[in-house]
């Protein structure tokens, strides 16, 4: 069904951009336009719910372009809107999260924060929305370049210099990802994302289909596969607001987005297990859940060891695709949205810490469950989700990655059960140290302090968002419908793999 609905969503961010520029002298109001374009793309993409649930895919062209069957469009399936819900909701918590971090810590270029943030909003939303890789390949870009300037922000020597590698690694993937779509349309006809693939390009050379399956891969950088990872760390210079976004909203969720996209609606699970690609991705991506997981052990800087435990994370999700089974990509479509909610919550978190008590590193944070017992709290239930426990959401999504696992052939499925239990044990070891120094043992200084700085829970308009997703990641778990991410996730794998 033809509706203007897609773009009325996309147009949030989009209008919100300019309208912060207007409005740089006057805080109030230039947060405001934020937070209003937030909740009304949240409640536009929300609405398509009913809609796609029943069976209808929602489209919007934009415009036809000089080449015949491909059009810059959009079209809302169950998959794309799964991304969609995820984004916008967390937009809106994000947001209030950044008004009182920025304004707590006196951030300069608070007008150029919320534009660029706009911006990284307006590209992940229409990633999200896409209906064709020409479509998506503009909205990755826009990605990239929105979030250079938030990566940067700070302005110092590390700053630019994290800011010139994230730029490094992301634009050429960017060239990849353009490869991969102008060699699609040569080689089929046609760019558009249909469930099971495009038939065509199983009638391609074999050899033809796996350097496009490598190109992709390559285009989707943005998923931290290793070893193209070491930008997502260095990048953690930026304020921590953005590391929540990077992290949990746009940039690395693009990426595990694009690499399901290509596997079920570009080339579809028959090829690439007639190619024997599945098996490549599945040794990248378990080495990198496993290698990102010992590197997340040993750093003592909190948003570091949470870069590298995304890292770890994300390959989850390439993981459960790579499987090409039900529950496999059951598994890594549930985890995209129950991974982001656990993320940004933890990220969150960290920047309470940081304004609560001027504290990054974890080796100091021996006590802070008793001073900040809101926040560390709140870090405990996402830590525990990671950890894949009930009654996490994680626990929901690591389980259907179990499943998948064990319906491969021996001795496939043991390995890679293997590998999927032991980067859960990881994920305890580098969390829950945190969390036994926070409540059980006692702070270094007996007056609670650090430097003179009274450590304090931070402002409200902080505790509120992470509480928020806390709670929310809990109840994914016991309600896995709400924002109908299960029934979504259940179309999607109908769609794929046929059945009721």
């Amino acid at each position: 069904m033809e509706s203007l609905t897609p773009l009325l969503a996309i147009l949030c961010p989009a209008i919100a951009a300019p309208l912060v520029l207007l409005s740089r002298n006057h805080p109030n109001i230039r947060e405001g336009w934020t937070i209003a374009a937030g909740i009304t793309m949240f409640a536009l993409v929300l609405s398509m719910g009913p809609e796609v649930l029943k069976g209808d895919v929602i489209r919007f062209t934009m415009f036809h372009t000089m080449f015949k069957n491909i059009d810059f469009a959009f079209k809302v399936d169950a998959f794309g809107l799964i991304f969609a819900i995820t984004t916008s909701s967390l937009w809106i918590l994000v947001s209030l999260y950044s008004i009182g971090y920025m304004r707590s810590l006196k951030e300069h270029a608070q007008t150029r924060y919320f534009f660029a943030f706009c911006l990284a909003i307006l590209g992940a939303i229409g990633v999200a929305l896409s209906a064709n890789l020409l479509t998506m390949f503009v909205f990755f870009e826009i990605i990239t370049v929105s979030t250079y300037p938030l990566v940067i922000h700070e302005q110092t020597p590390e700053a630019l210099g994290g800011g010139h590698k994230y730029f490094a690694y992301l634009m050429p993937a960017g060239a990849f990802f353009l490869f991969g779509v102008v060699a699609t349309y040569y080689l089929t006809g046609s760019c558009d994302f249909t469930p099971g693939g495009i038939k065509a390009l199983a009638t391609t050379s074999p050899v033809a289909a796996t350097v496009l399956f490598f190109c992709f891969l390559l285009g989707f950088m943005k998923a931290a596969w290793m070893p193209f990872h070491s930008w997502l760390p260095t990048a953690m210079v930026a304020p921590t607001p953005v590391s929540a976004l990077l992290h949990a909203v746009a940039v690395v969720k693009a990426g595990v987005f694009g690499i399901v996209r290509m596997i079920c609606y570009i080339f579809g699970v028959g090829l690439v297990d007639e190619l024997g690609l599945w098996l490549i991705l599945a040794c990248i991506a378990g080495f990198t859940m496993i290698m990102g997981s010992f590197f997340a052990i040993a750093q003592d800087d909190i948003k570091k060891r949470l870069a590298y435990s995304t890292i770890s994370q994300l390959s989850y999700v390439i993981l459960g695709a790579a499987f090409l089974t039900k529950d496999g990509v059951m598994g890594a479509m549930l985890h995209i949205p129950f991974h982001a909610y656990m993320k940004i919550t933890l990220f969150l978190c960290a920047g309470a810490i940081l304004v609560g008590s001027g504290k990054r590193k974890i080796s100091e944070m021996a006590g802070l469950g008793k001073t900040m017992p809101v926040t560390m709290l709140a870090f405990s239930i996402a830590a525990i989700g990671m950890a894949g426990l009930p009654p996490l959401c994680g626990f929901i999504s690591k389980l259907y990655l179990c499943f998948g696992a064990w319906e491969l052939h021996p001795p496939y499925g043991m390995i890679f059960l293997a590998v999927i239990l032991t980067s859960s044990v990881l994920d305890i070891v580098y969390f829950f140290p945190i969390i036994h120094a926070a409540f059980f043992r006692e702070p270094v200084d007996a007056e609670r302090t650090n430097g003179g700085y009274v450590i304090k829970e931070a402002p409200t308009f902080m505790l509120v968002p992470l509480s928020i997703t806390a709670a929310f990641s809990i109840l994914f778990f016991i309600y896995p419908h709400t924002f109908y991410i299960i029934d979504l996730v259940q179309l999607a794998i109908v769609e794929l793999f046929g059945g009721g």
